[in-house]
């Protein structure tokens, strides 16, 4: 069986430009990075000609280590609808190095539903995370040789909220001690590293759109707080116009295309469990101008990236989606029903059922919450009996919710049709899209809500820290913020062993902290890492390349 990379490898790439030909994006609007990649300038969604087109959300069950597939299905989604006659674009997230080299080598798809160049696209692509470091690192910079230089606006070094960024899992890092080695090489303080795509400013660059908008939100970030506990921003600091600078050619999309030559805009990639893991506004705005149908996708599983994706994003951007797809497989489900990795393979209607009301509830929130149609897309393994199979449709059925079989991995835009003519059917239908919260509700109402209505759970407990969080936001001006639950990927609640659809829990938010700049308030529940470490076997190790270039082991 050929791995992904040798797939990706082996595949005739087109030209850039007849990508974006085949987009409709005029070639003034392109800045060509080599033959395979491209970012496009901002002045193409001024461009009132182009109508927008049916937006689609990839979102999946809560994950599992047998994996569910939702890059995957989102990429072979686009290329079934072309394969059908559509005109159809992909919007996705851009992978981090920390899990390309950790957890699980690459993050552009897999088999033959794939975004190529994939070495590219998961190793440096065009430089977007790097200048988001960069200017990351700038404010860090900033901030602390203005302490150093005399210290005018008074800021507590205790209170500094800002941790400077790698784009790597490096542990090591996550607690550090700086400024040692006398006077003349800075001030000592506790600090800390976080990983690039947790940074403020990834979210910024994602929920930006234009340049004036990103730095005014740049300039809206809180770096700390001074003695008197007032905030401090990065315009207070005057570095908003710098890291600006560092960052305009970070926020055009970048263009590349699938296996199959569609167009794939493929920029920012925040973290789904601690940010609001979604693709920039402005790319999918882009994507939306270049196609008949944008395909995108959100992190993890529907309570954390759809749901972000939905109540942060649609609600900034004024998006609608038109149809969810929800991907699941029968592994995964049997998982939630308590099977453990090594007997998956075996029939066991049993635990299937157990673990079904994992997906139930991710439908029905899509469903009943939301008020968005909705389709289960199940990845077939070939060790997937007829039987299990035929369980989950009779279960969806019930709920109103059709299922399809995808079998893009195997066979790209082919494997995807099924699936294509039935997202075609829900975007003719009529929504009401609504939120899960109303945003003019109190800080506790909208967690509270977002506990309720999507986790299922029994309500929420905030520690006294929490509510004296609450109060200085409240008096800051900021009670009127959408919610990023900040929590763990593996359950509904925020305990990760409580998988499948755990009941009568209570969510406890122990932090909450204000991203200023991104224009959100993060309800921190649980022990989330900003700084993931490596595993014992890092995916790094695998990784090689030959005298003549070729890259091996990514995936």
């Amino acid at each position: 069986m050929k791995t992904d990379i040798e797939i990706a490898q082996e595949a005739k790439l087109k030209h850039i430009t007849e990508i974006a030909e085949a987009a409709g994006v005029p070639d003034e609007y392109l800045e060509l990075y080599g033959r395979h990649k491209a970012k496009i300038s901002l002045d193409l969604l001024k461009d009132d000609t182009k109508k927008n087109g049916k937006l689609v959300l990839v979102t999946a069950i809560t994950p599992t280590p047998a994996g569910e597939g939702k890059t995957t299905t989102t990429i072979g989604l686009a290329d079934g609808l072309k394969k059908i006659g559509k005109k159809v674009t992909v919007a996705l997230r851009e992978p981090s190095l920390g899990p390309v080299f950790g957890v699980k080598g690459g993050a552009a798809g897999g088999g033959y539903a794939q975004v190529v160049p994939m070495e590219d696209i998961n190793l440096h692509f065009t430089g977007d995370f790097h200048a988001i470091g960069a200017a990351n690192n700038l404010l860090a910079a900033m901030l602390d040789n203005h302490i150093y230089q005399g210290n005018a606006l008074n800021i507590d070094p205790r209170r500094i909220t800002w941790k400077r960024c790698v784009d790597m899992n490096d542990r090591q890092l996550r607690f550090v001690t700086d400024g040692l080695g006398g006077r003349v090489n800075g001030v000592p303080r506790e600090d800390g590293y976080d990983i690039t795509v947790a940074s403020e400013i990834m979210a910024v660059l994602c929920l930006a759109s234009s340049i004036t908008d990103l730095k005014e939100r740049l300039g809206n970030i809180i770096v700390g707080y001074t003695y008197d506990e007032k905030p401090v921003t990065a315009r207070d600091l005057k570095a908003n116009g710098a890291m600006t600078a560092l960052l305009k050619d970070a926020l055009k999309p970048n263009l590349v295309q699938t296996l199959e030559g569609t167009p794939a805009f493929v920029h920012g990639g925040p973290f789904a469990n601690i940010a609001h893991g979604c693709n920039s506004v402005i790319a999918t705005k882009m994507a939306l101008k270049m196609g008949d149908y944008t395909i995108t996708e959100a992190g993890f599983g529907a309570d954390l990236g759809a749901q972000k994706f939905l109540d942060i994003k649609c609600r900034m951007a004024g998006l609608k989606p038109s149809a969810v797809v929800m991907v699941a497989t029968v592994r995964a489900l049997k998982m939630h029903g308590g099977v453990p990795k090594t007997e998956l393979g075996a029939e066991n209607l049993e635990a299937l059922e157990a673990g079904l009301p994992n997906l139930l509830r991710h439908v029905s929130n899509i469903k009943d919450v939301y008020k968005l149609p909705v389709v289960v897309a199940i990845n077939r393994f070939p060790l997937d009996t007829d039987a299990e199979v035929a369980l989950v449709a009779e279960k969806c059925k019930a709920l109103g919710v059709n299922v399809c079989l995808s079998d893009v991995w195997a066979k790209g835009g082919e494997g995807g049709t099924a699936l294509a003519e039935e997202v075609v059917k829900l975007c003719e239908q009529e929504n009401d899209f609504s939120f899960s919260y109303d945003l003019n509700d109190t800080i506790e109402k909208k967690i509270e809500d977002i506990v309720k209505n999507v986790y299922r759970g029994a309500g929420v407990n905030f520690t006294p820290a929490a509510m004296k969080q609450i109060a200085q936001l409240n008096s800051c001006g900021f009670g009127k913020l959408p919610i990023c639950m900040a929590k763990t990927q593996y359950s509904f609640s925020d305990d990760a062993t409580k998988i499948g659809a755990p009941e009568n829990f209570v969510v406890t938010v122990r932090n909450l902290k204000v991203s200023a700049g991104a224009g959100f308030i993060v309800a921190l529940t649980g022990d989330i890492m900003t700084m993931p470490g490596l595993p014992k076997v890092p995916a790094a190790e695998k990784i090689d390349v030959d005298e003549n270039g070729v890259i091996t082991g990514l995936f």
